[in-house]
Order: C-alpha cells, then structure tokens, then sequence
C-alpha cells in the first residue's frame, strides 16, 4: 500500500503569530482519513513570528520530537530544562506522567521554522524526561542518518516506542534503501526539495504511506531534506 500525502491537502491553521500545516488530525481539525499512521500521531510544519510562541501547556504520555528547519526555538519545562534549539538540533520530550513546557522564538527579528512531531509511547506513566542532539548536514548526506531510535543507539535520542526516525539531505544521483521488516509500516514526509519514493514523486511537504511493502526506496532527488519512520503497526 502506498498512500500520498500532498502538502497541499494539509490542514492550514494561521494565528497570525503562528501558521502551522497539520499533516494528521490535531486540535479542532479533524479528518478521518488522516488520523495518526501506526503510532506516529502528529506532523506539525509550524513557522512562529519573532518573538512569539506557545505559552505554558501541559502534556502527557506523549513522545514529542522538534526538528528545527530554521531560525532559533527556545524551550522550558517544569523539569527545569531550558535550551535554545537550531538547525540541526532534534529535541526530544518524554512527557510521562506529566510535564508542563512552552516554546518561543527565541529572535526577535527572524522567524522561526520547525517540525513538530508526536509518537505514542508504548509504556505509561513513566518519569517525564528530555534530550537533545545536533546533527550535522554532513552527518545526513547522501545518506539515512538515525536521528531517534528506541535504544538510542548510534547517538540517536531515545524514545519510548518500537519506532526509528531517519533524516537525510540528497542531491541528485543519490540513491537510498532503506528495508521493512514483515509488518513494519514506512512514511517518508518530505522537508523541501524533490524525490521519488517507490515510483511515488513527492514535493516538499508531501509524504507517503508505504504498508506490506520490502522497503523504501529514495532516488531522483533535487535539493531533498526528508524524514524517513519505520513504525510499528
């Protein structure tokens, strides 16, 4: 099964200080269609104006991962973590049997540009906690680079759920493969650029569902960031 997801579908949800894209259903937006895939919940494709953000709000039982794009993000949680996120940086938040957090730009002159991303964990109640790596372009080029794993092997953050999460920068000619176990479930979401996933082209801000498929096969790239989950049913 292969399922796209065209950016231009997106649910678009603008409050001026924020204009988020909702690739699943979040919030007040609903679509029956697009409700989660396996235990991957929520893509947001969020831009905040400088110096605004999301004030502080409660989660629970929740993997939550920032991917920044651009700009500069600053997080603060009842744990007592603070940090100002980049390009580059991944933020991981296991919010557990609860935390209380907010975001902000953290400029006041530049817009900020990043990827929420929601997993449901496959354990409850545990300790709330965080993490955060960097990784480098050079560290995702013309390759799957692990950026999120259920072990944390390969200095990827660690998160509770049999899922992995691989990032990847590819210019043209490059050619990637990535294999399925039986039973695994694919989504690729595109960042920006072009590339063609399993004889499916796809823009930035499109994705694809691949089920009771061998792999996922990436090639015919122009100028491609991605995202690359390998997910549990």
């Amino acid at each position: 099964m292969l399922q796209t997801r065209k950016s231009a579908d997106r649910s678009v949800a603008n409050h001026g200080w924020l204009d988020s894209r909702h690739t699943f259903s979040f919030g007040s937006y609903h679509d029956p269609d697009h409700v989660g895939f396996g235990p991957l919940l929520v893509i947001n494709e969020d831009r905040v104006t400088p110096a605004q953000g999301f004030g502080t709000h409660g989660h629970r039982d929740m993997e939550i991962i920032s991917y920044v794009l651009d700009g500069a993000l600053a997080h603060k949680d009842s744990m007592g973590t603070g940090s100002v996120l980049h390009y580059g940086d991944v933020q991981r938040m296991s919010a557990g049997s609860g935390v209380r957090h907010s975001e902000f730009n953290n400029s006041p002159s530049e817009p900020v540009h990043f990827l929420q991303i929601w997993i449901a964990p496959n354990v409850q109640g545990i300790a709330p906690s965080y993490e955060e790596r960097h990784f480098t372009p050079e560290s995702k080029q013309g390759q799957l680079r692990l950026i999120a794993s259920s072990d944390g092997r390969q200095e990827s953050v660690l998160i509770h759920q049999d899922a992995a999460i691989y990032a990847s920068i590819m210019a043209e000619g490059d050619r990637l493969e990535h294999p399925l176990a039986k039973d695994r479930l694919g989504y690729v979401h595109v960042i920006r650029g072009s590339v063609t996933v399993n004889g499916v082209a796809l823009q930035g801000g499109d994705a694809l569902k691949l089920a009771h498929v061998d792999g996922i096969t990436l090639e015919q790239a122009v100028a491609a960031e991605l995202l690359v989950f390998d997910l549990p049913h």
